[in-house]
């Protein structure tokens, strides 16, 4: 079905002054922001962070390295249900289902792999997941000198949780306040 013709909405190229087109006001535009910047320098307001002596101040919500949540007797929170892997816009959580030796559920993931390089950080993941077993975490610091070292598997996961537990950094969506979606409190 072709456009009608009064949906159609012509714009004008807008008319530029003589100035404009000698692109004056950019220019002076620019070198006040190259002035406010180095007349910040100047007086002392230090800019770079000495990483790792100076460690950075990251807000309470940022989205780090992945975790696997355990629940109350220390089993796995995740049910298998693959809802974090069909959200995942980059394809990189694989899960493997096995049924649960447990009664109160039905499945399992026998293998729980996040390929860390791939991820893009969303954090949709963690809001598709219908029991919390996945979250993001605060911690930034991740490194690995091969490919295969970027590969969290389960058993990886639960120790991320098991250091952030110890440690005491929860990620602050796990928490009630006034951030993120599952921080209302009841």
């Amino acid at each position: 079905m072709p456009i009608a013709a009064q949906d159609v909405k012509w714009i004008e190229e807008p008319k530029l002054n003589f100035l404009e087109q000698l692109y004056l006001p950019a220019i002076f535009a620019g070198i006040a922001t190259t002035a406010k910047h180095f007349g910040r320098t100047l007086i002392g307001q230090d800019i770079t962070q000495q990483f790792p002596e100076e460690q950075p101040k990251l807000p309470a919500n940022y989205r780090g390295v992945h975790r696997l949540n355990r629940d109350e007797q220390g089993r796995v929170k995740c049910v298998a249900c693959y809802m974090c892997s069909t959200a995942c816009p980059a394809h990189c959580i694989d899960i493997v289902a096995a049924p649960s030796p447990w009664p109160d559920r039905e499945k399992y993931p026998e293998t729980f792999v996040i390929d860390e390089l791939r991820c893009i950080y969303c954090g949709m993941c963690e809001q598709a997941c219908p029991v919390d077993a996945i979250e993001l975490t605060t911690l930034y610091d991740l490194t690995g000198l091969s490919r295969e070292e970027m590969m969290y598997d389960k058993e990886k996961l639960l120790s991320v949780f098991d250091q952030t537990v110890k440690a005491g950094t929860d990620p602050i969506r796990t928490r009630g306040g006034r951030l993120g979606p599952a921080s209302e409190l009841p």
